[in-house]
């Protein structure tokens, strides 16, 4: 059921009844902007730059990944500036971690705080590990794309120079197969216009070409190409090897960076720990010193008696002979 109109109608009645009653209306008063704590603003901090790192990285990750750089249209960079990308995030993300330990230390040792403040901050502190852990891990895998990728190009470079010798190797043996064509083209030039077209097919030339090799010539060949044709498979193995290290180094690497974080985390455990246990440690001191005074006071007590029993005892032995 709707009530709106009545409700205005409402509020307009008490408005003309103040008004007539001479009450003041109730001014709103502006809020006063309530002031952060230090904890609050270096939280904030931590998580604006993580922030900035993050859209950094992707905003340059076509660049940071790109390494055709005959694509003038394609964002590009070169390797220097891909280092300087790396140290700068390396040094933001360690400051960072370093940042969230000193917060969680501050939370340990603060005593003016309430229980509920304290399990709030440490909710907040884990929030933020986890953003970091996240741009940790994008910055890892661009790393890894990077190297995986360097290596695809320092492989097709080793191939393409690899095979302007083997160019000049099949050059060699054509220039010693093209006079003895020569030879045939001038002596056979009477000859019918079947075998002029034949002659210009690939499949017939190398025919003639194997059929005018000597079996040395042929067994040289024939080594070198197996030679070349081993060496590149060869390359071909230790490329895909060396491949295969970097992808399960980059995927190390991101495990022992959340292992260093987990170990953080029980190093500010085990701090926290020491912390309880140093002041249960000083309570239970307190209270043995106070249980010394009580049995010294219980001590001089019982002494005191035995003193004014034997005393007694004595006056009673000299007045009743």
């Amino acid at each position: 059921m709707d009530v709106s109109s009545l409700f205005k109608a409402s509020v307009k009645a008490v408005n003309l009844r103040n008004r007539d009653l001479g009450t003041p209306a109730a001014q709103s008063q502006p809020r006063r902007a309530r002031s952060k704590s230090t904890f609050c603003v270096k939280t904030h901090t931590v998580v604006v730059q993580i922030s900035k790192l993050r859209e950094f990285l992707l905003e340059n990750r076509k660049a940071y990944l790109n390494f055709s750089n005959y694509l003038s249209a394609a964002p590009h960079m070169t390797d220097a500036e891909r280092d300087e990308i790396d140290l700068g995030a390396q040094r933001i993300m360690s400051i960072c971690s370093q940042l969230v330990k000193d917060l969680k230390r501050e939370i340990a040792a603060s005593t003016e705080i309430t229980q509920q403040n304290i399990e709030h901050r440490e909710i907040m502190l884990l929030l933020i590990e986890d953003y970091l852990k996240n741009v940790c891990k994008i910055y890892s895998e661009q790393k890894a794309m990077r190297v995986k990728k360097a290596m695809e190009m320092r492989r097709i470079s080793r191939l393409q120079a690899d095979q302007p010798s083997a160019t000049v190797t099949k050059r060699s043996a054509l220039n010693a197969i093209d006079p003895a064509d020569d030879n045939d083209t001038k002596n056979g030039s009477n000859e019918s216009s079947p075998m002029k077209i034949q002659e210009i097919n690939g499949d017939v030339n190398m025919m003639t070409y194997e059929e005018e090799l000597s079996a040395e010539d042929i067994q040289m060949f024939e080594s070198e190409n197996e030679q070349l044709y081993n060496e590149l498979n060869t390359m071909t193995e230790e490329v895909k090897q060396i491949e295969s290290k970097v992808v399960h180094i980059a995927e190390l690497q991101e495990i022992f960076t959340e292992k260093v974080l987990d170990q953080d985390k029980d190093l500010d455990r085990l701090m926290t720990t020491v912390v309880g246990s140093t002041e249960n440690v000083k309570e239970a001191n307190e209270q043995i010193r106070q249980a010394i005074q009580r049995n010294a006071g219980l001590r001089v007590w019982i002494l005191f008696f035995l003193l004014v029993i034997s005393f007694s005892l004595l006056f009673l032995d000299w007045y009743n002979p």
